[in-house]
């Protein structure tokens, strides 16, 4: 039975294996991201660098794993960036930095890049592996001065790559997106789905494995 371990602790990706029919093991991989990220090429693009931290948290996962789940599963690994004006945005530090992001953004688009990572571990070894990263363009709207201001106090910007969530209360805020709204949230199922294809694994043999059970 193959089971599916999620190498985040993103309540967002995990709803959406859930609610895609896969209840995942969840383990979280404690990689210094900042400290990978100085580690790569100056002009690391948004793809290269997400696409390196997915990878970097499905391996600390895998490395990890008990023997029990390590002898037949699928590790995913995604990390996602806001790119706008140029540069990558994760997670506002304060509730004024928020506040700062949301005015630059305010009736403007700008690009979610989600990176991902997916490992094919058999007999506690990781045997194959895939990645690529998905971009999907989030379409802003102009929320009032006010509303900044009580979606900054309501906490949710700061745990969230670019201040901001399509499935939780910043999705008040987005008036649409171009491209798969899941990667938005975290986890793009057609990318993932295609991942799995790589390695071997389908998602039907991974419903039976992984069934969600509440």
């Amino acid at each position: 039975m193959t089971r599916v371990v999620l190498a985040s602790a993103s309540p967002g990706r995990r709803k959406i294996l859930r609610g895609a029919g896969i209840d995942p093991v969840v383990l979280v991989s404690g990689v210094d991201e900042d400290a990978l990220t100085a580690t790569l090429p100056p002009d690391a693009g948004p793809d290269l660098v997400t696409t390196a931290l997915a990878t970097a948290k499905a391996e600390a996962v895998a490395r990890a794993l008990d023997a029990v789940v390590g002898a037949d599963c699928v590790v995913i690994g995604c990390d996602s960036m806001l790119f706008r004006d140029g540069r990558l945005w994760g997670k506002p530090a304060t509730e004024a930095d928020a506040i700062q992001g949301w005015e630059a953004m305010s009736g403007r688009s700008s690009d979610l890049v989600t990176g991902h990572c997916v490992l094919r571990v058999l007999a506690n070894r990781v045997e194959d592996r895939a990645a690529a990263h998905a971009v999907t363009t989030v379409r802003f709207g102009r929320p009032s001065a006010a509303d900044l201001a009580a979606y900054a106090r309501s906490g949710e910007p700061v745990h969230v790559a670019g201040g901001f969530t399509l499935d939780g209360l910043g999705g008040w805020f987005v008036d649409g997106v171009d491209g798969d709204p899941s990667a938005v949230i975290g986890l793009g199922l057609p990318l993932t789905r295609t991942l799995l294809e790589r390695v071997g694994v389908s998602v039907p043999h991974l419903w039976l494995a992984n069934p969600v059970t509440d």
